[in-house]
């Protein structure tokens, strides 16, 4: 799975500088190399568990991806098809009375059944036999997706050093990525896949086979095992499974508010841009499924270095300019993609991905850090309820604010501008760059 510099680990010479680890090979060289002060074992735990999110995200590019299809083999008009989809974010809803069971039975067991659940729900959708049914068991997978996301992110948070946990964290959403390409892949044959779309869904019960490898290699983090031998021992009162979700609103309301504006307005000005975007190209534009595959696969090749660049910026510079930097410029690259001439279309497609999976990472890390270990997974949950809701909101609003026949671009392009209210939000959220977890989530 992974070399290193040296004879197995990292190398430290007597009065030398560590080495830095050679790269895994999961790892692509446009993504950087591995940073200084890791090992292999925090390494590793990267690669697995974007492995399992991948297919997360793979559900999630359907949508997307064949968005058009999908309303078509249902016979729904584009502004029926956005409201519709719009209650599949709402899955995100029972996540947050879930998720504390993470703070309290631990993250891995949580992480492994909602990748269970991700995959039975992608599988079960491809035999939906209604509009009404699919959205039914897409909002259950939705859930589940929540949970999954919303774990794999505390996992990843919870072990790597204060110095790179920005970097991991990106890399985990950058290699997640993938996904949209493996979906993206899938669509460019869309046309000649028997069952068309439905066959897309049915790939999504690949996680089943990989259950194994998972459940080997996926550990229980330490800080969690740390703070449940403080509860069995008796020195951290036991609590109810809700607990976490009280003390985290009782103890820290308005770093739960800040952190949920943040999640809230982001994810509605930002999900319906690009979550309608593949519809848009091929009705206006009268582009193929394979033209918008093609372009989602190499440009966006390019965009989601965002996840690992937004990730190294944020522990170098701050977590604070890098989000506004993100969140600020989102709408100047929504109007250009919806507005500007076809040709610049791929061009501008860069710099929206660059800027979409940027802010997605940063909304993460600054859950992950403002919150202690007993009810941190709570809070990424919260983070991921919200982003889910503000999603659902997003596509409500443009479907709300399309006529019927017309073009979705000028409601696209003006619910993207509510990105700027998160820039307004960063200003009372503190900085957390370069800090361990116990010193970021001190009660102020």
């Amino acid at each position: 799975m992974q070399e290193s510099v040296g004879d197995g680990g990292p190398a430290h010479d007597s009065g030398s500088e560590p080495q830095r680890l050679k790269r895994p090979w999961w790892l692509p060289h446009f993504l950087g190399r591995v940073p200084l002060g890791l090992d292999e074992r925090h390494v590793a735990l990267v690669g697995v568990v974007a492995l399992a999110s991948l297919f997360d995200n793979y559900d999630q590019s359907m949508l997307t991806s064949a968005f058009k299809q999908i309303r078509e083999g249902f016979d729904l008009t584009q502004a029926e098809a956005a409201t519709w989809f719009g209650w599949i974010r709402l899955g995100a809803i029972p996540a947050i009375v879930v998720l504390p069971l993470a703070d309290r039975l631990g993250r891995r067991i949580v992480f492994l059944v909602a990748i269970v659940g991700v995959a039975i729900g992608t599988l079960v959708s491809a035999f939906a036999p209604n509009i009404e049914s699919f959205v039914a068991l897409q909002t259950i997978t939705r859930t589940f997706i929540v949970a999954a996301t919303a774990c794999a992110v505390v996992i990843v948070a919870e072990e790597l050093p204060a110095a790179n946990r920005g970097w991991g964290i990106g890399i985990l959403g950058a290699i997640g990525a993938f996904g949209y390409g493996l979906g993206a892949i899938l669509y460019a044959f869309i046309e000649y896949l028997p069952y068309g779309w439905r066959a897309m869904y049915m790939v999504g019960g690949i996680p089943l086979l990989l259950m194994p490898r998972f459940i080997r290699e996926i550990p229980e983090t330490e800080r969690f095992l740390e703070e449940r031998a403080e509860r069995l021992a008796g020195r951290r009162p036991e609590s109810g499974w809700i607990a976490p979700l009280v003390e985290l609103i009782r103890r820290y309301p308005g770093r739960a508010v800040a952190v949920a504006a943040m999640a809230l307005f982001f994810a509605t000005g930002s999900s319906p841009a690009f979550g309608l975007l593949s519809d848009f190209v091929q009705t206006t534009h009268e582009w193929t499924p394979a033209s918008f595959s093609l372009m989602a696969l190499v440009a966006g090749t390019f965009g989601i270095v965002g996840n690992s660049a937004m990730g190294w910026a944020a522990d170098r510079w701050g977590r604070r300019p890098v989000a506004v930097f993100a969140f600020g410029f989102f709408p100047l690259a929504t109007l250009a993609l919806y507005f500007g001439p076809e040709t610049t279309v791929p061009i501008v497609w860069i710099p929206f991905i660059f800027l979409l999976t940027g802010g997605n990472v940063l909304m993460r890390i600054i859950a992950t850090e403002l919150f202690p270990t007993s009810s941190r997974n709570t809070a990424m949950g919260l983070e991921t309820l919200m982003e889910t809701l503000g999603g659902a909101t997003g596509y409500w609003l443009v479907g709300g604010f399309t006529i019927v026949g017309a073009s979705i671009a000028p409601a696209a392009v003006g619910v993207s501008v509510l990105t700027l209210i998160a820039v307004g939000v960063m200003l009372f959220i503190p900085e957390t760059a370069g800090r361990e977890l116990e010193e970021t989530s001190q009660h102020a």
